[in-house]
């Protein structure tokens, strides 16, 4: 099926526009972006299950919740399931880590990163001799919940990009072109250039950006524009590509196409958005790099300090790998992406599209929404336009 749609795009290629090259770009992105959800729920879900004895076989665990579970070789047990989450559930984050190293930008990942492979490291080493104490539950609770923060806030993320793929379904895939002598041709909506002719009948979506040159109708675009109720449009007036004509014939001269037309350049701000970061979450990854630092260096500072008291080096560097488990911020990992999800995933829900998240964030600071209904459209309609004021 795959090959019989990239076969169909290659032989209608000369005839495709660019609106029609971004659609398929966008549904490219959507598809990537759905098998990604799919791969971290599965990864959240796998290591959870492989993680639940490994807490349970914990000593840490057993000496707070007051029982004892100790076998023979139970430690080897905890060690292979543990080898089990950190590549498999933590690869993600170690990638992340190679990513962000290789931009030279450290951020959330190579935080995560880093504490789950000196925990895995250190702890892998205590089962094959090194005295010291085991991290392992450390270690798989960390991934399972960075899993989940991420994979929660990637679903509500492709819950925002629906809605852009129902704003593409508004443009009609078909249009009437008004030939030179006169008649009429069904063409595909790609097929439209500029200058071109079209007629639009009663009830039909308007395929693209244009002037009206005959005809007078109403045209709803309360999905495009929010107008709440139809607009009376006229000779000389333009019309949006995607909104619906209402009872009269219109004759249409085509102004945009692809990524000039209206609904378009909507659809490419949106989806620009949804891969932006609002400036908390860019705080955050700035916290995060410099956590990285402080880590490290933490790190050093401890296994040398506890050295120089005269301390054994296996007594020191349990130390340092403790405070480098524990100086990865497991809140800051999950709280951003849940706040973002939760945000992104209501407002889509409300047919909200969050154009500059920044500006989300500052629409906490709103006290007072003021309504203009001076202006006057066409034939009397009276249009409302709405401004947000901050009280200071």
């Amino acid at each position: 099926m795959k090959e019989e749609e990239e076969n169909g795009h290659e032989q209608h290629a000369p005839q495709e526009d660019e609106k029609d090259h971004g659609h398929h770009e966008h549904e490219d992105h959507g598809d990537h972006h759905a098998h990604m959800i799919d791969d971290f729920k599965k990864r959240f879900w796998i290591s959870l299950v492989i993680s639940l004895p490994i807490v349970v076989l914990a000593p840490m665990i057993q000496e707070l919740l007051g029982y004892e579970l100790r076998f023979e070789y139970d430690r080897y047990v905890q060690f292979a399931l543990s080898t089990a989450v950190f590549f498999y559930g933590g690869w993600p984050f170690l990638k992340g880590l190679k990513d962000e190293i290789g931009d030279k930008k450290p951020g959330m990942m190579t935080l995560i990163a880093l504490a789950i492979a000196v925990a895995y490291i250190y702890s892998s080493a205590v089962v094959f001799g090194l005295e010291g104490k085991i991290f392992f539950w450390e270690l798989a609770t960390l991934i399972v919940i960075m899993l989940l923060g991420h994979w929660i806030e990637m679903r509500s993320v492709m819950r925002a990009s629906n809605a852009l793929e129902e704003l593409a379904k508004l443009m009609p895939d078909e249009a009437h072109r008004i030939k030179d002598d006169g008649e009429t041709e069904e063409v595909s909506a790609s097929e439209l250039k500029s200058d071109d002719l079209i007629l639009v009948r009663p009830g039909e979506k308007i395929p693209a950006d244009g002037k009206i040159t005959e005809g007078e109708s109403h045209v709803n675009e309360s999905m495009l524009t929010g107008e709440s109720k139809p607009v009376a449009k006229g000779k000389g007036d333009k019309v949006i590509g995607g909104s619906v004509n209402d009872k009269g014939s219109l004759k249409i001269k085509v102004e945009q196409t692809g990524d000039d037309a209206y609904l378009s350049k909507v659809i490419a701000m949106v989806d620009k958005a949804q891969k932006s970061k609002s400036k908390t979450q860019n705080l955050a990854d700035k916290a995060a790099g410099w956590l990285f630092y402080l880590a490290l260096g933490a790190g050093v500072i401890t296994i040398v300090v506890w050295l120089s008291l005269g301390k054994e080096f296996e007594y020191a560097l349990e130390r340092m790998v403790t405070v480098m488990i524990i100086s990865c911020p497991h809140a800051l990992g999950l709280a951003i992406p849940l706040v973002a999800a939760i945000s992104t995933s209501v407002a889509a829900k409300n047919g909200l599209l969050i154009r500059n998240r920044t500006a989300f964030e500052n629409a906490r600071k709103i006290t007072t929404v003021i309504f203009d209904k001076t202006h006057q459209g066409r034939h009397g309609h009276r249009r409302q336009r709405g401004c947000g004021q901050s009280g200071q």
